[in-house]
């Protein structure tokens, strides 16, 4: 008779613990315990070698090879972007997102644009005839594109290993289930046993693997934080579903940089790759009304023109309100206390509302100065001229601090027209103002950059 060994596994951080408590003393959780087979004495693995290993004695660092594996570019010069430049041979990308966001719509159009590829899309949540009528609202169907709808990943692995593709997409991982595991499919065990035996055949067979996976109502990606750990690559897909654009950034590669951004349009006929984000994001700029102000961002190594918007208004109710959509609210916090204590700028008894346009959401510092003098601007009713823009880190003193690729930021400013744009003053060792077609002004101080925008 067969063995069974058992354990109650967190369903949040994947802990095993021996017997049930009410609260996972591993993340702080309550009632995430759930029992689960952990070990079950079998002679039949499902677990197999795909190729021979290429050695199982350690060898000497200085005789490994180091060569660059070769890139797999993709059609999609986005996905290109955040990946580095392509796909790498044997690696596992995890891409994560809100439900209806767009994941398996973009993950369908790497399939579809892959025609000189064999590719094969498996999916557990929809039916083929679902996946067919969206292919063809998106792309053109061809011979290249193999699709298999089967939760087993026993079955899953037996179709991969007949059809040996070169691209294999899982839609969504949360959907396998192994029959090596005793639990229902989206546990923390079945996840990190599918996760496992993909990645296996991935780095066996030197074949791209992407996963799809489900997040939780807190954003992070459902299942063990391990799984993230094991994959090469951790992808986001976000955006409000209320607007049209949406953003795929890197939390995690292996292969290069996690500082990248892609931007899309998400159409009838399904995602639409945005290459100049900024003329994108300033096209529906209405000029002459207070409140608003240009800030010269970056996302990677791409510049971005982004606008920000605030109001400022008396406080309806005892405390005063502070919201903000696509930037840090405690950041907000931050440059409000900077305004009142530093600079005499009293909006502390008032309602400060502060959205990023275009639902985008920032974390670039340099957004702090275009985010002051929209709240100044604001506060006094006085419009900010449109052919300003702004690139500053706000320090507890109020003085303006230099940001990083500060002439690719000017030159993008200048590109779109712009006229002048105010920088920190700390921060001009190496650039040639005069090289510029834009009036560069250098600041020093918020309260500076007040009387030079409003007298």
């Amino acid at each position: 008779m067969a063995k069974t060994k058992t354990a109650f596994v967190c369903q949040n951080c994947g802990a095993n613990f021996p017997k049930w408590t009410g609260k996972c003393s591993s993340c702080g959780e309550w009632n995430t315990l759930i029992e689960e087979v952990i070990y079950k004495d079998s002679k039949s693995g499902l677990r197999r070698t795909f190729s021979e290993k290429l050695s199982k004695k350690p060898v000497p660092i200085t005789k490994v090879s180091a060569e660059d594996a070769e890139r797999i570019p993709v059609v999609d010069e986005e996905l290109n972007r955040v990946l580095g430049g392509g796909l790498v041979p044997g690696s596992v990308t995890l891409i994560g997102g809100d439900p209806g966001i767009g994941k398996s719509t973009l993950l369908l159009q790497l399939g579809l644009n892959s025609k000189d590829r064999k590719t094969l899309y498996v999916s557990g949540e929809e039916s083929a005839n679902q996946i067919k009528l969206r292919a063809e609202r998106i792309g053109t169907l061809h011979e290249q594109l193999l699709l298999l709808i089967d939760t087993s990943l026993e079955r899953v692995m037996e179709r991969i290993e007949e059809a040996e593709p070169e691209l294999v997409i899982i839609d969504s991982i949360q959907t396998l289930q192994s029959p090596e595991i005793d639990s229902v499919p989206g546990s923390v065990a079945q996840i990190r046993e599918c996760t496992g035996e993909l990645i296996q055949y991935a780095k066996e067979t030197n074949t791209p693997v992407i996963l799809i996976g489900h997040i939780t109502k807190e954003g992070n990606i459902a299942g063990p934080k391990v799984m993230e750990h094991m994959v090469d690559v951790v992808l986001q897909f976000e955006g409000d579903r209320q607007h049209l654009y949406r953003l795929l950034r890197s939390s995690k590669n292996r292969f290069g940089s996690t500082n990248e951004l892609g931007i899309y349009e998400m159409q009838g006929a399904g995602l639409k790759e945005v290459n100049d984000p900024s003329q994108v994001l300033l096209s529906q700029r209405d000029e002459g009304l207070s409140g608003s102000a240009i800030a010269a961002s970056m996302e990677g190594a791409r510049p971005m023109m982004i606008e920000v918007q605030s109001l400022v208004s008396t406080a309806a109710y005892g405390t005063p309100q502070r919201t903000t959509t696509g930037f840090d609210v405690r950041r907000l916090h931050m440059l409000l206390a900077v305004l009142e204590k530093r600079c005499g700028f009293h909006v502390g008894r008032f309602d400060v509302f502060l959205n990023m346009a275009g639902g985008i959401r920032v974390d670039d510092p340099a957004i702090d100065l275009a985010a002051v003098c929209s709240v100044l601007s604001s506060s006094e009713d006085y419009p900010i001229p449109a052919h300003y823009c702004f690139a500053g880190e706000v320090g507890l003193s109020g003085e303006i601090r230099p940001v990083t690729r500060l002439e690719q930021r000017i030159r993008e400013a200048e590109k779109l027209g712009f006229e002048e744009i105010y920088i920190s003053g700390y921060g001009l060792k190496g650039i040639s103002t005069g090289s510029f077609n834009i009036e560069v002004r250098p600041v020093k101080r918020v309260d500076e950059v007040f009387r030079q925008l409003f007298g």
